[in-house]
């Protein structure tokens, strides 16, 4: 497999990146070098080039090489455009057509096509679709960071023309790739659902990884940390540490704020801000001067000498000890980003040993709901940055934990786990394994603790279900689609022809191209009405012993809750005295969600039945807990694995179930063959 990558934005090399050398040059050049080096382990994958702009100019000679070898079947191709100077990103538009038609003759002369592409930001997407026209190869889609997301930060209308045309070729590129590849929830379920084209069936969640190793074994370094003590009257006293490139969207000037504001987190702590690399002020890229001189007004009007640190520069082999001067001092890192697509700096300073105050905007969202590792605030609210790290600093067992969680990032963040699933997906693009389309029986079960939870099992059940001609299999969980689909591909699990997400309330079908799905719209047409989100939202608001589950668990037809058994019977009380039609489901002692009267995982189950022609005595369920009650009790053929909770086994209107005595996905196909013998010898 040949897979090509374009990416035209900043100062790409192979080696030595100066990140924060231009307002471009950032996070997404670490991303696709980390990718390809991780790719490189695949036999499967023979050649791998990275397409990016040639340019001359004052900052460096080493954009000007045509041809750089990166690493062992890997090479960084630069190829000219209209201009031969540096373009950021607000201007590369210009230069759009010109590369394309120059990355197609460099196309024509390889000995082989690549099989793929696969486009980093919208600019490279254009090029990408004009290859496609061209020459037939597909791509894939990865923003970085989003438009749309921008202009709602920025708050200006109308649209800035740069970005309202950067918006038009997200939009194209949502609309034309194969596949669209986000880091994280936020992004997939959130700033993408801004877009006309939006279809989430058709984004994955690929989270990052990050070379955490070097981070977890970081050490303090004498130069490092006389860079940063020399501003400092107090170098001892506890640092709140931020590392970012200082332009506007990264908020940087909302933490010298609410530092300055607060004489509490003064007088407990020193603020140390890195904020790329500097010479003149005067000569920094895009918006980073206006950024660093308004820095530098707030640290002067809030008085701030002597407690802030500031350092023109750093190397990057500088970041490992620039974090451990924080943790040696007992610091926190905080990221104030107005949105923060993934936030590869939270996991490598997570790794070194420090908490977190992320912003609730982007892929922290996914981070801390992970690793446990930190505290989410509004990066709009100078009080609330404050708060939190007075917060963590000073609660030693809040502290403690928060760094406990950080060990768990380099399990969860890793690149050759992603690189394996990203091949996975590839492949499946190039050599497509459509659904069955007339299936004569269908299983679906739940995902947690009932598919998923023993890896050995999981290995049988795969063997087992490549043997199964006719039958189709689908999924119930009351995750989303995108966190379902994670877990599944994280388990290597059998891709499912049909995923019931949100507890029913969401289904999703397998495209022909067997990698992406369609979300059923004429399911959320015989559930919707009726449904009144906000009155249901009202109700229930400060209800006692009910709290809200995170953002991303809420949907346009699940609120999801935490809340005991007798919170359940609070809130179907709450809701009947307001009139409002809905179900609740309540399951391991603590989720709670209310749906549409009409949607549970059994009517979506038997919707799909209608679907599919099938009679009732060909379809199996499986569950393990209180939110499978619904789909087990409905159909005839239930089955409760081994591992149940909820006293499922007891529960009345389950005494139909057949109950494995082996766990998990091994306790599914002892239900089905059981079933299956049952029908043998009826019929």
């Amino acid at each position: 497999m040949f897979v090509l990558h374009i990416a035209l934005q900043g100062c790409l090399r192979g080696d030595g990146v100066v990140y924060g050398l231009t307002a471009d040059t950032g996070g997404h050049i670490r991303y696709l070098l980390d990718l390809v080096s991780a790719s490189v382990q695949d036999r499967d994958l023979t050649r791998i080039v990275v397409a990016t702009r040639l340019f001359r100019g004052s900052l460096g000679a080493a954009y000007a090489v045509p041809e750089e070898p990166i690493a062992d079947k890997v090479t960084l191709v630069r190829l000219a455009s209209a201009s031969p100077d540096y373009r950021a990103k607000e201007a590369m538009h210009a230069e759009v057509t010109s590369f394309a038609e120059n990355l197609i003759t460099w196309i024509a002369a390889q000995d082989r096509a690549p099989d793929l592409i696969h486009a980093h930001y919208a600019d490279a997407a254009t090029v990408a679709a004009l290859v496609e026209d061209r020459l037939g190869i597909p791509f894939v889609f990865t923003a970085h960071s989003l438009g749309r997301v921008k202009a709602t930060m920025l708050g200006t209308a109308p649209v800035r023309p740069d970005l309202a045309r950067r918006i038009a070729a997200e939009e194209e590129a949502v609309a034309r790739a194969q596949l669209v590849i986000a880091s994280s929830r936020d992004e997939a379920e959130v700033q993408y659902a801004g877009y006309a084209a939006y279809d989430p069936g058709r984004v994955r969640v690929l989270p990052p990884g990050s070379d955490l190793a070097r981070f977890a074994a970081a050490q303090t370094h004498p130069r490092v940390d006389a860079a940063i003590d020399r501003f400092l009257d107090d170098p001892d006293r506890p640092a709140i540490l931020a590392l970012a490139r200082p332009v506007a969207r990264k908020n940087l000037a909302a933490l010298v704020r609410a530092y300055g504001e607060s004489r509490a987190l003064q007088a407990h702590a020193n603020l140390v801000i890195i904020a790329g690399t500097r010479d003149d002020i005067d000569t920094l890229d895009g918006d980073m001067a206006a950024t660093m001189r308004d820095l530098l007004v707030l640290i002067d009007r809030y008085d701030l000498y002597g407690r802030v640190a500031y350092p023109k520069t750093h190397r990057p082999e500088d970041v490992p000890a620039i974090y451990a001067h924080a943790r040696t001092r007992g610091g926190l890192f905080v990221n104030p980003a107005l949105n923060e697509p993934f936030g590869l700096t939270l996991l490598e300073a997570s790794a070194a040993g420090l908490p977190l105050v992320a912003t609730d905007s982007g892929g922290p969202n996914d981070i801390v709901e992970t690793c446990g590792n930190g505290l989410l605030v509004d990066p709009r609210t100078h009080g609330a940055i404050a708060e939190a790290c007075l917060r963590i600093l000073g609660d030693p067992v809040l502290y403690a934990r928060c760094v406990a969680g950080g060990a768990r990032a380099a399990a969860a963040y890793d690149w050759d786990r992603h690189a394996a699933r990203y091949h996975v997906l590839l492949r499946a693009l190039l050599s497509p394994e459509p659904p069955t389309q007339t299936p004569r029986q269908l299983l679906v079960c739940d995902i947690d603790n009932t598919l998923v939870g023993c890896d050995a099992a999981m290995g049988i059940f795969r063997r087992w279900r490549s043997r199964q001609a006719g039958l189709a299999f689908g999924v119930a969980t009351g995750r989303s689609f995108h966190s379902a689909m994670a877990v599944l591909e994280q388990q290597d699990s059998p891709r499912p022809q049909v995923m019931i997400t949100s507890v029913g309330s969401e289904i999703y079908h397998l495209d022909a191209n067997g990698v992406t799905y369609t979300a059923d719209a004429a399911w959320r047409r015989i559930i919707e009405p009726g449904w009144d989100r906000p009155a249901v939202q009202a109700a229930l608001d400060r209800l006692d012993g009910l709290s809200p589950q995170g953002p991303l668990e809420q949907r346009a037809l699940k609120l999801s809750y935490f809340g005991d058994t007798e919170a359940e019977r609070r809130v179907r009380a709450r809701l009947a005295e307001a009139g409002i039609a809905a179900r609740v489901i309540h399951s391991h002692g603590r989720y709670l969600d209310v749906l549409p009267e009409a949607a549970s995982k059994g009517t979506a189950v038997d919707h799909v039945r209608a679907l599919y022609d099938l009679p009732e005595h060909a379809v199996f369920v499986a569950g393990d807990s209180g939110n499978d009650i619904e789909m087990l009790g409905a159909r005839v053929q239930a089955i409760i694995v081994a591992n149940y909770s909820d006293d499922l086994a007891s529960h009345a209107a389950l005494k139909h179930s057949y109950v494995s005595r082996r766990t998990h996905a091994r306790g599914i196909i002892e239900g089905v063959s059981h079933f299956r013998r049952m029908l043998a010898d009826a019929g």
